[in-house]
């Protein structure tokens, strides 16, 4: 939970939330087929519910002022990996600003598997 204090009252930010923000974002992207569970309690969800999850492989560290960001995906094959790095990145640094007013500081993006 990310919460921090304006002028007006108190904004507090769920991370699931800002998973689901960002997950949106990230697939929404041309070449990204999907995203990899990251670290034992994501596999297990996985395993627990067979659905799609937009906030599978979005690990998220830091505070009201600052973020940053690990994805892990999986991309199409053939595309430019370092092209589809770039404009998630981009595109997550955009949408979490404009979206929650909180910099982002960094957005790692791990390839974790190439799909047709």
């Amino acid at each position: 939970m990310i919460a921090y204090e304006t002028r007006i009252g108190k904004i507090h930010i769920s991370e699931d939330y800002l998973q689901k923000l960002i997950g949106q974002a990230v697939t929404s992207c041309f070449g990204v087929v999907g995203m990899v569970p990251s670290g034992s309690k994501q596999k297990l969800l996985g395993l627990l519910s067979r659905k799609e999850s937009l906030n599978k492989g979005i690990i998220i560290r830091g505070n009201a002022n600052s973020i940053s960001i690990e994805l892990h995906i999986i991309v199409s094959y053939g595309m430019n990996i370092n092209a589809i790095a770039q404009s998630i990145v981009h595109k997550v640094e955009y949408t979490v600003t404009e979206a929650t007013g909180i910099k982002v500081d960094k957005v790692t993006v791990k390839v974790d598997g190439i799909r047709e």
